[in-house]
C-alpha cells in the first residue's frame, strides 16, 4: 500500500469515528426538548395570545417543516390540548399561530366530547402531560345553531351530537332573546364541554384539581380571527 493511500485510509477511519460519535438530530432534538425549563400554563396561554394576534394581522411565522418534521419523528411533547369543532373555519394551529408538535387537537362538531374524544385528550394528560386544555368555541357554530332549531336530525349520529348541546341551548334560553340564542348558546356549550370533561373523567379532574392542568374556555371570532377569553382567568390575563 503507497503512502497516499495509507493516508486516505486514516483519514476515512478518522471521519468514520467523528460521524458515529454525534448525536443524531432525533437525540439533539430530545436533548433540547429535555433540557428546556417547564412552562406554566399562564406562560403558554400568553404565546398562544400572542399567536393569535400575529394570525389576526395575517403575519404568520415562518418555519423550517422539513427540519421540524424530521425532529418530531422520534416524538412528540405537545404543550396544549384543544378540544375545538370541526368547522374547516376554525383550525388551531392556524388560529394561535402554532405548528407541527404545538398542539395535542381533538376536534368534533359543537367541540363536545364523546368517550372516544375524551380518551384522546386523558391520553394527551395522562402521556404528555400537557399542563393546558383549551375548549375552543366559536362563533356561528352550525352544530349549536341545529341544537337552538329544535328540529329532529336526520340521523341518531347527528342526534346524538344535538343531544349533546341541548343543555346549553335550554340555559341560553333562561335569558336570550330569540335573536341573541344561539351566539349565547355558542358560549353556554363551550362552558357545558369544559364541565362535561371534568365530571366525565377522572383523569382531567384529578389533574385540575392538582394544579398540573388548567382548563381554559375561548371562543374564536369568525369575522375577526380573535381568540377571546371566556372563563375567568385566575392571573389577571386577558
Amino acid at each position: 500500500m503507497n503512502r497516499s493511500l495509507t493516508l486516505f485510509v486514516v483519514l476515512c477511519a478518522f471521519v468514520n469515528i467523528a460521524v458515529s460519535q454525534q448525536p443524531s438530530p432525533a437525540a439533539h432534538h430530545a436533548h433540547h426538548a429535555a433540557s428546556e425549563p417547564a412552562r406554566s400554563a399562564d406562560q403558554i396561554w400568553t404565546d398562544l395570545l400572542a399567536g393569535n394576534k400575529r394570525f389576526v394581522a395575517g403575519k404568520l411565522q415562518i418555519h423550517d417543516v422539513s427540519a421540524l418534521r424530521g425532529k418530531l419523528a422520534a416524538g412528540q411533547q405537545p404543550h396544549v390540548i384543544v378540544l375545538s369543532c370541526s368547522d374547516s373555519r376554525v383550525a388551531p394551529e392556524f388560529v394561535f399561530d402554532q405548528m407541527l408538535g404545538d398542539l395535542f387537537v381533538v376536534r368534533a362538531a359543537g367541540n363536545i366530547a364523546g368517550p372516544v374524544g375524551l380518551g384522546s385528550i386523558e391520553y394527551a394528560v395522562d402521556h404528555f402531560h400537557s399542563p393546558l386544555l383549551i375548549v375552543l368555541g366559536h362563533q356561528k357554530c352550525g352544530a349549536v345553531n341545529a341544537a337552538c332549531s329544535g328540529q329532529k336530525m336526520p340521523s341518531p349520529n347527528l342526534e346524538a351530537i344535538v343531544d349533546k348541546i341541548d343543555p346549553a341551548v335550554a340555559k341560553a334560553k333562561t335569558y336570550a332573546k330569540a335573536d341573541d340564542l344561539v351566539e349565547s348558546a355558542i358560549k353556554e356549550n363551550v362552558h357545558q364541554s369544559a364541565k362535561d370533561l371534568l365530571a366525565n373523567s377522572e383523569i382531567v379532574r384529578d389533574a385540575v384539581k392538582s394544579g398540573k392542568l388548567t382548563l381554559i374556555e375561548a371562543e374564536y371570532e369568525l369575522d375577526s380571527g380573535a381568540v377571546v377569553r371566556l372563563n375567568p382567568p385566575a392571573t389577571g390575563q386577558n
